[in-house]
């Protein structure tokens, strides 16, 4: 588990932690920090720390708090992963969190510590927006979702409001995993192979062409090797994120909305859905989820986008209550989802089942 936060000054970085219910902070873990420099006018330096809590037993539950000798953060907990491909994971998801507005969170914040997650997956726009306000506004964002983040992991990708400054921020406040600055990576937990990507290196070329390319023929290599007999028969669900969507209902003009576009490009042309087509159970999940169309926005400053009049053949169910979305694993040949409606104070308002029949094949129910 890897551990991030900032301080406004240079100091050690620690973390004192020990097993639930046994000796307070028994054990210690050391790591490093590096400078942070906002782009705007005031240049305000801050610096990040990181450190990694290794040899944790699976399924344990860990109290921790982090800083030096200068200063200590509340204590808080979380629930090591259990390394198993038997595990049974359980999700949230969401994008388009601001500062202003951020109607799901307190219950998401209430869900997390009460222990009905393993994972936070974060699909982009962070704030509304982190470099605001000489990154003020990032400083915030921050402390507002360390109810979550400090409890349970909380995995990210940029999305378009990240780009300031080169995404900056956005690279600089996260810790994901690979070195790719947090900008694309996978990750395997329980029968899952979870791949994160950046739909932005399509839209922000004057950051270069490099990434788009490095981004390609990583996504590439990862799902060749996630696709290995061998590997896929161990976790069967390949399953992505990138916060704009290839397909939508959207009646706003955004790229999706368009028979042509950046991420979802029929002829194939640099998109990263032409890699992601190659796969047959790629193919009908990505197909499934675009049949139901979620805001997936737990609340922000830019109220909703409307929906087209007609649904597009695609969309079997629309909604644009602010919620979220939960996610369990059940086992290697059922996965279900839930829609959550915070409008509607909590409630389950859409679900599915996605089978994977016994030949292989995907099927619907």
């Amino acid at each position: 588990m890897l551990v991030t936060w900032s301080t406004a000054n240079k100091t050690e970085s620690i973390v004192e932690y020990g097993l639930w219910g046994e000796k307070l902070f028994s054990h210690t873990a050391k790591g490093n920090s590096s400078v942070f420099t906002d782009g705007g006018l005031e240049k305000r330096t801050m610096y990040i720390h990181r450190v990694t809590l290794t040899d944790l037993i699976p399924t344990a539950s860990y109290v921790y708090h982090c800083g030096s000798d200068a200063g200590w953060s509340d204590i808080f907990y979380f629930t090591s992963l259990n390394e198993s491909v038997s595990f049974s994971p359980r999700f949230a998801l969401f994008g388009d969190m601001g500062n202003e507005n951020p109607q799901s969170l307190s219950r998401l914040q209430k869900e997390t510590q009460m222990g009905m997650y393993d994972v936070i997956l974060h699909i982009g726009d962070f704030a509304y927006d982190m470099h605001e306000d000489n990154g003020r506004i990032g400083d915030e964002f921050m402390r507002q979702i360390q109810s979550i983040a400090a409890y349970t992991p909380y995995m990210t990708c940029p999305g378009n409001h990240e780009w300031a400054y080169n995404f900056s921020h956005y690279k600089s406040r996260f810790s994901m995993p690979g070195h790719t600055e947090n900008l694309w990576y996978s990750w395997n937990v329980g029968p899952a192979h979870i791949i994160s990507f950046s739909t932005e290196v399509y839209f922000y070329l004057e950051y270069g062409l490099d990434l788009l390319f490095r981004q390609y023929e990583w996504l590439q290599a990862d799902l060749q090797e996630a696709n290995r007999p061998e590997n896929r028969a161990q976790r069967p669900w390949i399953i992505t994120m990138g916060h704009r969507p290839m397909y939508c209902s959207n009646d706003d003009g955004d790229d999706c909305t368009h028979f042509q576009s950046y991420v979802c490009d029929p002829k194939c042309l640099n998109a990263s859905e032409c890699l992601m087509f190659g796969l047959d159970a790629m193919t009908r999940y990505l197909l499934l989820l675009d049949w139901r169309i979620y805001s997936i926005s737990t609340g922000c400053r830019e109220k909703h986008d409307g929906f087209i009049p007609k649904p597009r053949d695609w969309s079997a169910f629309r909604s644009t209550d602010y919620g979220y979305t939960r996610m369990r694993l059940i086992n290697t040949t059922h996965l279900y989802l839930e829609q959550v409606s915070d409008d509607q104070y909590g409630k389950v308002i859409d679900q599915m089942t996605l089978v994977k029949e016994k030949h292989g094949a995907d099927a619907w129910r």
